[in-house]
Order: structure tokens, then C-alpha cells, then sequence
């Protein structure tokens, strides 16, 4: 099962740090992590993506509690929650080949932001599922570069992790 873990921290140095070294001393695993400051500076929001149980998912919620430089953690439902991964992938692309690249990208509405004679570079920002998906579709041409960015995420509709007042 994976988790999606909504953190607001303090907008400090060393703050990122200290919560990785967190996980890696108690041997957990991130799947993914971004991180990026709110509307409020002295505010970031982590989006951590955890694999693991229930019971292993409380205890990293708690973790990241007793951290003096955690203000609120919230554990998002993927289904509720409104998901996005951007990701660069750079694609080996023969003359042949391109047309084909060319419409793989428009159906799954992703930008060819780059080319060369032998690559074609293709930008998408999706719901990390349809990422893999683009991903698998064009991995038979072969890829000869990829950067993701990790996900992110806010909940759905009126909710919204507050500030403590």
C-alpha cells in the first residue's frame, strides 16, 4: 500500500535533511518526495509517498510529528486527493519512429519540448499513473533519459491542511 503524507514544515535549512534522516534511520523507505514552499514563505509543503501497512504509516505519521520543525501531517486518500508528476522523458527516435513518438504524446496530451536527429524529448505533468502509462508506451523505442519530479498533491474539494493558530 502506498501513502501519500501531506507535511507542513518550517521554511529553515536543514529541515529537509533532518526528515530524510528520519526515515533512513528507522529504515523507511520514500517513494517519493517534493517539496516546495506555500503561499507562506516561512511555510514548505513535503509530499511524501511511502510504501508500506497500515500500522508502519501511523508510525511514520508519528515520526514526523515529534519533529520540532513539523507544524501538521496529514495522510491524503488517493482518491481524494488531486495528484501530479511531472516528468522529462527523453526518447531514442529514428525517422521512422518520430511520427509514431509524435502520437503518443498528443494522445496522452504530452509536449514534445525537445528534438534531436536521434531524440525527441516529451514533457508531461499528469496523475503519476498516466506517467507509467506513457512511460510503458514508449519504452519500446527506447529511453534514453528520464526525470521526474516526484509527486504532489492537495486534497479535494473544501478541505485543506490549516496553520495552527
Amino acid at each position: 500500500m502506498k501513502a501519500i503524507l501531506s507535511v507542513l514544515v518550517e521554511n529553515r535549512a536543514g529541515v529537509l535533511a533532518r526528515t530524510a534522516g528520519l526515515f533512513a534511520r528507522r529504515g523507511f523507505n520514500i517513494a517519493s518526495l517534493a517539496v516546495g514552499e506555500t503561499h507562506d514563505p516561512s511555510v514548505s509543503r513535503m509530499t511524501i509517498v511511502v510504501e508500506g501497512d497500515a500500522p508502519l504509516i501511523e508510525q511514520v505519521s508519528k515520526q514526523l510529528n515529534k519533529q520540532i520543525d513539523v507544524i501538521k501531517v496529514k495522510t491524503l486518500d488517493s482518491e481524494l486527493s488531486t495528484r501530479r508528476e511531472l516528468a522529462l522523458i527523453k526518447v531514442n527516435a529514428n525517422p521512422k519512429a518520430r511520427g509514431e513518438i509524435f502520437d503518443i504524446a498528443s494522445i496522452m496530451k504530452a509536449s514534445i519540448v525537445d528534438m534531436s536527429p536521434a531524440t525527441v524529448t516529451i514533457e508531461t505533468c499528469d496523475r503519476p499513473e498516466r506517467v507509467d502509462l506513457l512511460l510503458s508506451m514508449v519504452e519500446p523505442y527506447g529511453v534514453a533519459e528520464l526525470a521526474r519530479t516526484g509527486m504532489i498533491a492537495l486534497e479535494k474539494g473544501g478541505e485543506a491542511i490549516q496553520l495552527p493558530e
